[in-house]
């Protein structure tokens, strides 16, 4: 059955951006306020990005920024897209989430990735002689599933945690959380906004694998997408050029701040570095709300996304907030 851009849910990614000039502060404060007006708006979730030794973002205390948006919204789903699994202790996570779960019912999502969200010797800071490389994921997530049963005689407990229903996403940009979720019949999150060559193989891995259980009777896909959206398709060229910048300062591997627009990246980057960034940003719609929606149409059908999750890398906090509001209004029937 044909999907329509009024047929699926829409949620909000925040890698919480800290601008060049400011500090983790004014982005903390600016994610707050996002979140609000996505609750007013009429967006599904809220979910923050554990990323480390970044210095453009200020997430990386993913459960603290969790409950600093939900402490200060009141219907919104708030949750983590994701927690890095492998840098932590199923235990404290499933304490974190328990404590979370406790402070704000019902409204908790703890989405989990495999990947470290940093470079390898900051990982090694992180997990210290627990050097995972991803591989006992599975293991890992029994683990911390096992922490919310209300099993009272289990050596180990969860306090806050255990009896309490979290929600547990698994997020991927491959192929490997994909399979994971369908087999557990857990909820599938996937990164196309950074990795679109993969998301068709994904999704069709997951739904064609999926098997029904107490949490979802039958598939359930959020895709990941990058939207910058503006009155004019010239100021979304513009501002888009932020979200460029960032990532190719990822690509040369120097992560930075979010840096003020520019009027042209022609000069910025060389042609290798262009189409590297346009290949890895295919996920990616900048225009007009009549333009995007073109577009996102067009995608919704090729996927069959049950909800879309926006990311907006945008430097300007106002342009930023009109963006998400833009979107809403594609929402609306």
């Amino acid at each position: 059955m044909k999907k329509s851009l009024q047929d699926i849910r829409y949620s909000v990614l925040d890698l919480s951006p800290i601008k060049e000039g400011e500090e983790a502060t004014h982005a903390l404060r600016n994610s707050l306020d996002l979140a609000q007006h996505a609750e007013k708006w009429g967006f599904n979730r809220y979910w923050v990005a554990e990323h480390h030794s970044m210095p453009g973002i200020a997430s990386s205390a993913t459960s603290v920024v969790i409950g600093h948006i939900a402490g200060g919204t009141s219907t919104i789903r708030v949750g983590s897209g994701g927690i890095m699994l492998p840098n932590h202790s199923p235990l404290i996570i499933a304490e974190h989430f328990g404590t979370l779960e406790s402070l704000y019912p019902g409204r908790i999502d703890l989405g989990l990735g495999r990947a470290p969200g940093t470079d390898q010797t900051t990982a090694r800071a992180l997990r210290r002689e627990n050097m995972s490389n991803g591989e006992d994921f599975p293991e890992q997530v029994d683990e911390l599933r096992q922490y919310f049963q209300p099993v009272e005689q289990q050596p180990v407990r969860a306090i806050p945690g255990e009896g309490l229903h979290v929600p547990i996403w698994l997020l991927g940009s491959s192929g490997f959380s994909a399979r994971l979720a369908a087999q557990l019949g857990l909820p599938f999150s996937f990164a196309s906004h950074f990795s679109p060559d993969n998301t068709l193989p994904a999704l069709d891995v997951y739904r064609r694998n999926f098997k029904a259980s107490e949490e979802l009777a039958k598939p359930y896909a959020m895709v990941g997408v990058n939207i910058i959206a503006a009155d004019t398709e010239e100021q979304a060229q513009f501002i888009a050029t932020s979200m460029q910048q960032q990532f190719l300062n990822l690509i040369r591997g120097i992560p930075s701040k979010l840096k003020a627009p520019v009027s042209s990246m022609e000069g910025l980057w060389s042609p290798f570095e262009k189409a590297t960034l346009m290949q890895q940003l295919r996920t990616t719609f900048i225009g007009t709300k009549e333009t995007i929606a073109e577009k996102l149409q067009t995608f919704i059908e090729e996927t069959q996304a049950d909800e879309l999750i926006v990311n907006a890398q945008i430097y300007d906090h106002e342009a930023r907030l009109r963006s998400y509001e833009l979107v809403s209004e594609l929402m609306k029937k």
